[in-house]
Parts: structure tokens; C-alpha cells; sequence
């Protein structure tokens, strides 16, 4: 396989950021020092990558997202339109310093255009943050959380199905039970 990276001309990337093989990093992007992108993945138009953020293999950024300081994103993430995440818990101007504030979107979670992350929270892995919703608080593995607050409304499957009654999925055959079970015991794999 070669590296088919690509940075278009119009991108600004700075020459102390990490990006990954075969990724593509599109019109007016801009990706601030130290920044480290992984493999495979899209950075979507107008998108801003701050310093230091992380960014995993096979994640897709779409148009208009700014990623801040703070902010780590795992592999296989999908983040919608205009998605808005923030860092500073306690915000004022006239501040002389920021109190950066954590947020980790785990691996394989999906947010939905227009969706605001509150700082300071983790969205776990494969779950999905309905169009618009404004996420306060922890979003649980495999949830489908939507609104304003953002509320959890059900499960969804790791192919993004939503899970009604049934706990495997009839799309895929993905066995949510198991996967929660691995939560529940602590390692975290499944």
C-alpha cells in the first residue's frame, strides 16, 4: 500500500504536526503544531485541528468542526457538520490564563452535525450523539443520546444501528450483551 496523503494547497498545517498515511486533509484546514493525526482518516473543509489535540487512525472530521486544545479524539470516530466541542469549563475573556478541560471521544462514537461537547466529559466507545444535541455529561458505550440536555433514548449496535428491544442485532449480529458484559467486568474490550 503507498501513501497516498494529501494536503491541499489552500490547507495550513504546520510543520511540527504528525499526520498520518493516506490521509486527506482538505480545503482551509488549518492543523496547529504538535498536533498528531492518524492514518486513513478525512479532515473535512474548514476544519481546525489545535495544538496537541489527538486524533486516531480512520477518523472522519466533516466541514466546519473546530477540534481545541484538549480535545482527544480515538480511532474510527465520525464527527458531523459544525460540530462544536469546547475546553475551558469556566470561560471568561478577561481571564489571563485558560483552564483547559479534558474531553476523550472514544473509539468507534459518532456525533451528529450541529452537536455541542461539553468539556470535561467522555463519549464512550460506539456510541452516538444525535443531530444538535448539547452533551453535559458522560455518554455510556453503545448509547444513543440525543437533545438538549443530551439524554440517552437507547442503544445502538457498532454498525450504528438502533437496538429496540432486541440486545443483538439483527443487521449485523453484533451481540451487545457480551460488549457490555467486558464493560461491566472492567476490561473494556470486546
Amino acid at each position: 500500500m503507498t501513501d497516498t496523503t494529501y494536503i491541499d494547497p489552500s490547507a495550513h498545517v504546520s510543520e511540527k504536526a504528525k499526520i498520518g498515511k493516506n490521509t486527506k486533509v482538505w480545503i482551509n484546514a488549518q492543523i496547529r503544531e504538535n498536533a498528531e493525526i492518524g492514518d486513513n482518516c478525512v479532515i473535512s473543509k474548514d476544519v481546525y485541528i489545535d495544538h496537541a489535540v489527538k486524533i486516531g487512525n480512520g477518523v472522519k472530521i466533516q466541514n466546519g468542526v473546530s477540534v481545541f486544545h484538549g480535545v482527544t479524539i480515538e480511532e474510527d470516530v465520525f464527527i458531523g457538520p459544525n460540530v462544536a466541542f469546547t475546553n475551558d469549563y469556566f470561560p471568561r475573556a478577561f481571564n489571563p490564563s485558560w483552564d483547559i478541560s479534558e474531553t476523550l471521544v472514544k473509539k468507534g462514537a459518532s456525533i451528529g452535525a450541529n452537536a455541542t461537547i461539553v468539556c470535561r466529559h467522555t463519549l464512550g466507545e460506539y456510541c452516538m450523539v444525535g443531530a444538535g444535541s448539547v452533551v453535559t455529561n458522560d455518554v455510556k458505550p453503545y448509547s444513543l443520546v440525543v437533545g438538549n440536555p443530551a439524554r440517552e433514548i437507547g442503544k445502538v449496535c457498532r454498525c450504528g444501528q438502533r437496538l429496540f428491544n432486541e440486545m443483538v442485532c439483527p443487521s449485523c449480529g453484533f451481540d451487545l450483551n457480551k460488549a457490555l458484559a467486558a464493560y461491566d467486568q472492567g476490561s473494556g474490550k470486546n
